[in-house]
């Protein structure tokens, strides 16, 4: 389209050797030509080749500062990109040595962004599917539970009461074993009060039904603090409302960091803080507790890895930073796309260019 765009790099470093060899021939004539008498002094001529010399440099920095501003901001859009910022492109002039350099860095980007959205689309489907049949299975667990409050609880209330009705009759005719059928009742309501309190906790479970994912997060992780005797700091900055794919991702991850701080950190202190960017939503997860070294991460991995797999599933990822005595902080960056219909547009950008 543009002639002059056949004036790439190695044109314009030709022009620019051949600058200072113009110069240095130019100089070394005169010399020659005009100061014949000067060239005997050695400091003529050192002075000479240090102008020579300056003078090469003075070109040599003009040229590689051209290049290098040209290539710092090529490497400030890749670190952007790497950072989950997918609409960072390159500005290009009509005439510029690193166009075409340019141009393909904005369509590898355009592309990236493309499919790292469908890929948020395809986890989205397969999020609202696994909570489909996720409540499929809570249904059924629930059938399974009062099976075994059925089993457990109700047998046990029911013998705790034979043995509460026969009291009275032990005491008249053997006071001596009253204190034996005493000590079972004791026994017996203790153990069913346990049994009670593990099926109660099961059947409270923690959804986002008729709530953002703020209002949730409000209501649940105070309580979930305080159950667990944690310091608890939250903070939620959410300008637009997310899909509800996300949020459910986004709570599970919570939960399951929340869930790893409980059992292995043995930590007093917690702050979680979800917010949202221009292109990206950022949860944050820190804790005061014991931490671990980089060697230790296996042992407590699975965890980790479910958080790092739900955040892949939305094309985003999962930064663990601990250190053994200072706690633990998780970063989780999902991508945040304004627009759904950005897939059209960017489709229809790769086909013009």
């Amino acid at each position: 389209m543009y002639k002059l765009r056949m004036f790439n790099m190695k044109w314009q470093l030709l022009g620019y050797f051949f600058t200072a060899s113009l110069i240095t021939v130019c100089a070394l004539y005169i010399a020659l030509e005009y100061f014949q008498v000067e060239l005997a002094n050695i400091l003529f001529r050192f002075g000479l080749l240090a102008l020579l010399l300056f003078v090469g440099l003075v070109i040599g920095y003009v040229a590689t500062k051209r290049w290098q501003r040209k290539l710092d901001e090529l490497h400030v859009a890749m670190l952007e990109l790497s950072k989950g910022n997918f609409k960072s492109r390159m500005n290009m002039e009509p005439v510029d040595s690193f166009r075409y350099l340019f141009e393909s860095f904005n369509v590898m980007a355009s592309a990236v962004e493309q499919k790292v959205q469908l890929l948020q689309k395809l986890g989205e489907a397969e999020a609202l599917q696994d909570q489909q049949q996720t409540e499929a299975a809570v249904m059924e667990e629930r059938r399974r539970l009062a099976r075994d409050l059925h089993d457990t609880v109700s047998q046990e209330l029911f013998a705790i009461h034979m043995a509460a009705s026969s009291l009275p009759k032990i005491m008249d005719r053997n006071p001596a074993a009253s204190a034996s059928v005493m000590d079972q009742l004791i026994q017996m309501s203790h153990h069913a009060q346990k049994q009670m309190r593990g099926l109660i906790s099961q059947l409270r479970p923690i959804e986002l039904q008729d709530m953002s994912l703020e209002e949730a997060l409000y209501k649940w992780f105070p309580e979930y603090c305080r159950a667990n005797e944690l310091q608890g700091q939250l903070e939620v900055v959410l300008q637009e409302g997310i899909s509800e794919a996300i949020e459910h991702q986004l709570f599970l991850i919570i939960q399951e960091g929340m869930a790893n701080i409980v059992k292995h950190a043995s930590a007093k202190q917690i702050q979680l803080s979800l917010y949202e960017r221009e292109h990206q939503y950022i949860l944050q997860l820190q804790d005061n507790g014991q931490g671990f070294e980089r060697s230790e991460i296996p042992s407590a991995s699975h965890g980790l890895s479910t958080m790092r797999e739900r955040a892949q599933k939305l094309g985003g990822s999962t930064e663990v930073f601990s250190k053994l005595g200072s706690g633990t902080r998780v970063r989780v960056q999902i991508p945040r796309f304004t627009d759904t219909a950005d897939l059209t547009i960017l489709g229809e950008e790769q086909t013009n260019e």
